[in-house]
């Protein structure tokens, strides 16, 4: 790993092991199973589904999908009668976009009836140094007028939330600046290959902060991590911030954060915890929903319990994004 956090070049192996499974997805008749899978991710497919989908022989299909396995693009989860296919968490990051047949971004649309975003020069004069500083740090990617947009709306929607205000511009200048990092992985501008992953729960102080927390323990920057809420609270549970340092894990740079658009479209892989259909759903991502109780209002035991078991989920997507663990962190 780069000493500044930075993904290195690939190594010989990850190269040959990469241009092989774009070798595979070549074939144009695996390319249309792999978008099947990836579009119809809430259906259960099978070779005889996906043979009747795309109009194939049941033989050739079966041909198709076992080249796609062999090359750890595809996962067969035991089924009723056949095998249940997915597209492995690999497939996901490196070619989820690929499949969808759309457009990575979609600009995003106001809701009905949202509030207008306020004028910069209305809001406290610290916003202007902050939206100086990212005009300057995103100045290859967008206007001044986009960078000044985004932090007067970054800048509202935590207000609306905030029981004091002093701290806000310092949140906004991170919330912005996050915001824009996003847009930019989303809309292709920001090409460094690590993962994107984003945590969605209710508060935005609980679960999806544990799981963040613990995801850059083991992962580091190898993966990068987001969180947010769709109805975020106004600090992280102070109990949530205890079970995480009783394992080394520090949220201190951490805060509850709105669910926006573009974080989504950034991401490569969205796990929501509770909170509904909140999320908004594009094509090319792969959507995890875990069943995990919100530690709000728990006693402490009960919150340890709740961060072991989001551990176990962890584990297992680190195992799946063929990560290697580093325990940054976590003993």
């Amino acid at each position: 790993m780069s000493g500044d956090g930075t993904q290195p070049p690939l190594d010989a192996a990850t190269a040959a092991s990469r241009a092989r499974q774009v070798a595979v997805l070549a074939e144009p008749t695996r390319l249309r199973i792999m978008s099947v899978l990836a579009t119809q991710a809430e259906l259960e497919h099978t070779v005889s589904t996906v043979a009747a989908e795309l109009d194939l022989d049941v033989a050739a299909a079966r041909e198709h999908v076992a080249a796609l396995r062999d090359a750890q693009l595809i996962e067969a989860l035991p089924g009723r009668d056949e095998p249940r296919l997915i597209p492995s968490a690999e497939a996901w990051v490196r070619f989820g976009r690929l499949l969808s047949g759309k457009p990575s971004y979609a600009p995003p649309v106001a809701p009905e009836g949202a509030a207008t975003i306020p004028d910069l020069a209305l809001l406290p004069s610290q916003l202007q140094r902050v939206a100086d500083r990212l005009a300057y740090r995103y100045s290859s990617h967008y206007s001044r007028e986009t960078v000044d947009r985004y932090v007067a709306e970054s800048y509202q929607l935590l207000a609306s939330r905030a029981k004091t205000a002093r701290h806000l511009p310092s949140l906004t200048s991170r919330f912005a600046s996050e915001r824009l990092g996003a847009l930019a992985a989303a809309q292709g501008f920001d090409l460094t290959g690590t993962p994107e992953v984003l945590f969605v729960c209710v508060q935005n102080s609980g679960r999806s902060q544990i799981a963040a927390g613990l995801l850059r323990s083991l992962a580091g920057p190898q993966v990068h991590v987001r969180t947010a809420g769709s109805q975020p609270a106004g600090a992280i549970d102070p109990v949530v911030v205890q079970v995480l340092e009783e394992v080394g894990v520090p949220l201190v740079a951490e805060f509850p954060k709105p669910l926006t658009d573009e974080v989504v479209q950034a991401a490569d892989i969205v796990i929501t915890m509770g909170c509904g259909d909140a999320c908004p759903v594009y094509p090319g991502r792969r959507y995890m929903d875990w069943k995990i109780d919100d530690p709000l209002g728990r006693p402490v035991e009960d919150v340890r319990a709740i961060r072991d078991r989001i551990r176990g989920h962890i584990d297992d997507l680190v195992n799946g994004l063929g990560l290697l663990p580093r325990h940054y962190f976590y003993p």
